[in-house]
């Protein structure tokens, strides 16, 4: 997969198969099932295994056997990021618990007035996340591409009560005044800084010691809205219990010296220690580092 296509490679199908598991059964009955899931596309999936074994072996440097490993953990853990999420929005939040490092910066952001923005990557699982930060009583926006099959939209909707509100990425440019009111409104507003549609603006920075492509638009935002920004994550620690993490807030101003590499720059170091706390969470199945 030489690049993103803006949706997953989910079926509704699968999406229906573990939503009867996890209504009937729970939480470990889906995952049980999805032991021998994760096989099948560490077997019969090439196209995505080949950037990830790449990632794992040129990029974090593992020797080979521990690669293949990884290689594993990491189709187990994306198939426990989806069911996580529906069973979050599904309403099952007790299933899991969870810590939040730097939620007082969150809270600081909010009190603010002023709104803020949250920069995330897909690695870990946001969406939950997402979810969890209805605790902060301030409305919560994703900002994401409409990319997923319109039947696995409906299901996921039928199925959802979600307590964040999405705002789709639109050629118009419409979800940049839908973004601008949420911060008049004192909301949050999350965006996804790690990946990016063939013919976006991009920019070139070192990640993990090679350049790579990011998107433009998450950082530029950042800095013409002049409101707090945080770098936030979401990471399973144990098969039921995450680890949240939030950056203090911090306003950018292109009048003090920043600009969209200096914002970028700061947020890919983060991305950097994270990704090498929890390698088997990294879930871009494509060749990242393509910079052509």
């Amino acid at each position: 997969m030489a690049n993103w296509q803006g949706k997953s490679q989910a079926s509704v199908t699968g999406y229906q198969i573990f939503g009867f598991f996890i209504k009937r059964l729970g939480v470990q009955a889906a995952y049980f099932i999805l032991l021998f899931v994760a096989f099948y596309y560490f077997i019969f999936s090439p196209k995505s295994s080949g950037p990830i074994l790449d990632f794992y072996r040129r990029r974090l440097k593992f020797p080979a056997l521990q690669a293949y490993r990884l290689l594993y953990a990491n189709y187990f853990r994306f198939g426990q990021t989806l069911i996580d999420k529906f069973a979050v929005l599904a309403g099952l939040q007790a299933s899991f618990t969870f810590e939040f490092d730097g939620e007082q910066h969150l809270r600081d952001i909010v009190a603010g007035g002023q709104g803020g923005i949250l920069l995330s990557a897909h690695a870990g699982n946001w969406e939950a996340a997402a979810q969890l930060l209805n605790r902060l009583n301030t409305p919560v926006n994703l900002v994401m591409y409409d990319g997923e099959d319109v039947h696995i939209k409906q299901y996921l909707q039928k199925s959802a009560t979600k307590k964040f509100e999405v705002i789709f990425v639109k050629n118009d440019l419409s979800h940049i005044f839908k973004i601008n009111a949420a911060l008049a409104d004192n909301e949050l507003v999350c965006l996804l800084a790690d990946r990016f549609l063939p013919g976006s603006p991009t920019i070139v920075e070192e990640f993990l010691g090679e350049p790579a492509r990011f998107p433009e638009g998450p950082f530029l935002l950042a800095l013409k809205f002049r409101v707090p920004v945080t770098f936030v994550y979401a990471f399973k620690a144990t098969a039921t219990h995450y680890q949240l993490s939030a950056t203090p807030g911090r306003s950018f101003n292109s009048r003090a010296g920043d600009s969209v590499p200096t914002i970028a720059r700061a947020f890919i170091a983060t991305l950097e220690e994270k990704v090498r706390r929890y390698p088997a969470q990294w879930f871009n199945y494509y060749d990242f580092w393509k910079t052509a």
